[in-house]
């Protein structure tokens, strides 16, 4: 049994008012995905293909329309702290200090805890992002990768059993993006996190996953699986190996091979669905 399945969902929106048929407009038709534990999976897709929809799905934001969702054999039904959500926004409360924002998380899922506890497990998470230095600072004090940190020291804190990521490091400049994705798989390996990733960055994917799951638009479909080996990930050198262009390739052509014809798609980034 995997440890999160994805069963058949598909999902309609009633965008602008109705579709030409009618009926409301298909987001994601039958989507089937097997997740191991403690596996990094990357998904890319251009506009449309759903890649928010399905992160908003698993983390029981909304529900399928059809199918099901399981994590450890039990159907999703709405939100749950054993479901992490990351997103490009950082969300943090601009008034808290970084401690504060962390142990917000915290305290509002470990209640069985004492309040020497909370801090500690507070603080361990702080420092595991490389953040405590920083923990008296508040949001508007801080880099946008620094305040990325504290959004993942968060959801981390939390104990989620999934971690979901929704475009984390979209914003940050390519240099900060790059060393936040080091960090990431070095705080994933540390915590044995399950990780599930939605990016338009075609290296980011494959420098990031295990596998890397691609999606057609309008309606939502996954139409390929490309399997990552690249054992472990060092930054720049592996950035820089054949095996990381080979990939890299591998998926860009997946990806190219879903556009309409006459039209040259944007192949180093994926726009996002709207």
């Amino acid at each position: 049994m995997a440890f999160l399945e994805i069963r058949g969902v598909s999902k309609s929106f009633n965008l602008n008012g109705k579709s030409r048929s009618g009926s409301a407009l298909p987001v994601l038709r039958d989507i089937n995905l097997a997740i191991n534990e403690r596996e990094f999976v990357c998904i890319v897709g251009r506009s449309g293909s759903g890649k928010t929809t399905l992160i908003s799905l698993v983390a029981g934001l909304i529900e399928p329309d059809q199918g099901e969702i399981l994590l450890e054999g039990k159907p999703i039904q709405g939100p749950d702290p054993e479901r992490g959500v990351v997103f490009q926004n950082y969300s943090l409360l601009p008034w808290m200090t970084v401690f504060e924002n962390v142990h917000l998380g915290v305290d509002a899922v470990a209640s069985e805890l004492t309040a020497k506890e909370k801090r500690e497990r507070t603080e361990h998470y702080i420092k595991l992002v490389n953040l405590g230095n920083a923990a008296g600072k508040r949001p508007l004090e801080l880099s946008g990768g620094m305040r990325q940190r504290v959004a993942v020291a968060r959801g981390l804190a939390m104990d989620p059993k999934v971690l979901l990521m929704d475009e984390p490091f979209g914003a940050l400049d390519e240099m900060t993006r790059e060393h936040m994705q080091t960090e990431l798989l070095r705080i994933c390996g540390e915590t044995s996190t399950t990780v599930v990733f939605v990016t338009h960055s075609i290296p980011e994917a494959v420098f990031l996953s295990t596998r890397v799951i691609v999606m057609s638009p309008r309606p939502g479909r996954i139409t390929d699986v490309v399997d990552v080996e690249l054992g472990p990930r060092r930054g720049v050198d592996t950035r820089e190996t054949e095996a990381f262009f080979a990939k890299v390739t591998e998926v860009r052509e997946a990806l190219r091979g879903l556009q309409p014809a006459g039209i040259e798609p944007d192949i180093e980034q994926v726009a996002e669905e709207p």
